[in-house]
């Protein structure tokens, strides 16, 4: 039993769960937006289990393909595929069968474009962003792509399509991450510099480059997350808390450019971190109002 236990463990530690459950999230905002409330809840429960497969199989592929690179990090080097627990040839086949299962799942029971957007995310994440890592400290701005298409794709789900309202999504998400990752591409730059990542902080010890990124897409969030309301997908309550959470992320990141400390990258991390659920929330709160 123990080692039933320590096997399924391993595992989903293999599929890291926190990453899925927050493509999850994401899906399921933008499957509420695109249906205008919960009225398919079927249809979002098979795009939900579609998505979890793709996404998992993603993450398992991405720890396959950098499991030697991990091994060089002290944050990584004890995963399960550097430390040896499971097997390279039965991660990449299990992350192939997920991935291809997943998509499958969602042309079938959905609908083709979904399918083709999860697909899409799975393409970028595991064969462009992961081996960019390694060549481009871009690999970042690259590597938000697959982590802002979840939202699309619930909203094609819902819809069948995708408008303008969904490519908005798309947009938070992507400029959300760019602080986010920036902060922990600091935190952590002496790991990246073992394993042979091209990071920004790497590219200019000085930090100029990451802190002016910070602040920039810190601004494009701002001004992104306001767009909802001039379309009039939100209204009056998503819009007062939304630019008070905005202008506080931008706030903590231009503290973080001035003082440059690990203490404040984390800060801004935890900030980054508890931004997305609270923008989700104002979401579903201005809608039922």
């Amino acid at each position: 039993m123990n080692t039933i236990r320590f096997t399924v463990t391993a595992y989903l530690e293999l599929m890291k769960p926190r990453i899925v459950g927050m493509v999850l999230v994401t899906t399921t905002f933008g499957f509420f937006l695109g249906d205008h409330g919960l009225h398919a809840l079927s249809g979002l429960l098979v795009t939900l289990l579609g998505t979890a497969m793709s996404a998992s199989g993603s993450t398992v592929l991405n720890n396959y393909l950098e499991r030697d690179l991990d091994a060089r990090m002290e944050r990584t080097k004890k995963r399960v595929l550097p430390a040896g627990v499971i097997e390279p040839s039965k991660a990449l086949s299990l992350g192939l069968m997920l991935v291809l299962s997943g998509v499958v799942l969602l042309v079938w029971k959905i609908n083709l474009l979904t399918g083709f957007m999860v697909l899409l995310a799975a393409f970028f994440y595991v064969l462009i962003y992961t081996p960019l890592k390694r060549m481009t400290w871009l690999n970042t701005s690259i590597g938000a792509i697959p982590g802002a298409i979840p939202p699309m794709s619930g909203w094609a789900a819902a819809s069948g399509e995708l408008n303008i309202e969904a490519w908005i999504l798309f947009f938070i998400l992507f400029a959300w991450q760019h602080p986010h990752f920036y902060s922990i591409a600091w935190m952590y730059q002496d790991d990246y510099r073992r394993a042979g990542f091209k990071m920004l902080p790497l590219e200019d010890s000085s930090g100029k480059k990451l802190f002016r990124h910070v602040i920039w897409y810190s601004v494009f969030l701002l001004g992104v997350s306001m767009l909802p309301v001039w379309t009039g997908m939100m209204g009056v309550t998503y819009a007062v808390g939304t630019l008070l959470i905005g202008l506080f992320l931008l706030q903590v990141g231009w503290q973080f450019s001035r003082s440059k400390t690990f203490q404040d990258a984390r800060r801004l991390l935890r900030v980054s971190i508890l931004y997305l659920p609270v923008l989700l929330a104002l979401i579903m709160i201005d809608f039922v109002l």
